[in-house]
């Protein structure tokens, strides 16, 4: 993880940045939207360990969720340098 220590420029909402991991959420809400015909997901979610934090989204492709996910499932995000790069069902 990156710390804020390290970066004194990055606000005080974003100290942390997982460049290669997953983590637990509970999924809130899938939004499809479509640009220029390629049809993606803003995934809102907030992180199991975080109930009370802030809402956040990732924007992310079809072929990177698992299938027949829904509202209140809870989650397993794959990060690389801050991004979600995959949303699996958490076991």
């Amino acid at each position: 993880m990156i710390h804020r220590r390290d970066c004194p420029s990055v606000s005080a909402n974003l100290y942390t940045l997982m460049l290669k991991g997953s983590r637990d959420a509970v999924l809130h809400r899938m939004q499809p939207i479509s640009i220029h015909g390629q049809l993606s997901y803003d995934v809102h979610y907030k992180f199991a360990d975080e109930p009370d934090s802030q809402m956040r989204v990732a924007r992310v492709g079809t072929e990177v969720l698992s299938p027949g996910l829904q509202e209140g499932d809870r989650i397993r995000l794959d990060f690389l340098v801050g991004v979600v790069t995959a949303v699996h069902r958490a076991e």
